[in-house]
């Protein structure tokens, strides 16, 4: 469950607010999700389970490159072409099934239309997407949100991490309540007049996501949307070059004044 431990200074909710606040300042836009296309987004989402975003990179190349990163390119090319074309990403077999699974899933319930797939209501959508073979909570979000500008955060292993290790909630805190805490916080940066760097691709570099702007990625949005995917690049920068799984380098991280014994006087933003 979400616990106010270390609370005494700072709510959960502030503690998010903050956080977003302080990156945001340092670090700028982090240009994510890095794609041409909305069903660009739908696809590094399935192949990025379990695999390292450079081993998606090699395989959205690949696809690109054989011309059929496209809805009617996956649809047509052969399963067993697919899986070669995105082994890199690793689980192969398992990805190019359930690519075309999506596939068959759009063309069935939405007439093979995304912009009449996301045109759904975010809660009605979800429940499609995580009805999926292979679409998870995180997968599910990350589709809603980037791809078809839904308010839906994504939580994903450095959220949880960073959590954790800042006393904001406890190990046994489940992804659903993860998200409303996030979502409940994020909503009155909506509505501030945020401060943060220099739009840079050397500021989105220092946050971890070293990916010039895309025709997704620079897409004007809804603040809130915006906010949500801000949000979840930044916590990614974190973990990324910080908050590791062994080894963290705390005393540089930009969040290292929000640990729990950090000095009070510090907190307040």
């Amino acid at each position: 469950m979400v616990s106010p431990v270390n609370s005494a200074i700072l709510t959960p909710d502030e503690h998010i607010r903050n956080y977003f606040r302080t990156l945001y300042r340092v670090w700028g836009r982090q240009y994510w999700w890095p794609a041409q296309t909305p069903f660009e987004v739908v696809v590094g989402a399935y192949l990025t389970q379990n695999t390292s975003w450079t081993n998606v990179e090699r395989a959205l190349e690949n696809l690109r490159r054989a011309r059929v990163l496209s809805l009617s390119g996956i649809r047509h090319t052969p399963l067993r072409r697919l899986e070669r074309l995105i082994r890199s990403s690793g689980y192969f077999r398992q990805k190019a099934g359930r690519l075309k699974t999506f596939v068959t899933y759009l063309d069935e319930r939405h007439g093979g239309s995304l912009s009449r797939m996301f045109a759904e209501p975010t809660a009605t959508l979800r429940e499609e997407l995580l009805a999926l073979n292979g679409v998870g909570p995180e997968t599910a979000d990350s589709i809603l949100l980037y791809a078809g500008n839904h308010a839906s955060f994504v939580v994903d292993a450095y959220t949880r991490r960073i959590l954790e290790r800042h006393g904001v909630v406890e190990a046994r805190a489940g992804y659903e309540e993860i998200r409303e805490l996030f979502e409940q916080s994020l909503r009155p940066l909506a509505e501030e007049a945020l401060e943060c760097a220099p739009a840079t691709v050397q500021g989105a570099a220092l946050g971890g996501l070293s990916h010039p702007p895309s025709r997704m990625s620079a897409a004007k949005r809804d603040a809130l949307i915006n906010v949500f995917n801000e949000m979840h690049g930044l916590i990614v920068g974190v973990g990324k070059h910080y908050c590791k799984k062994s080894q963290p380098d705390c005393d540089r991280c930009p969040l290292q004044k929000f640990l729990p014994g950090a000095d009070s006087s510090e907190h307040a933003l």
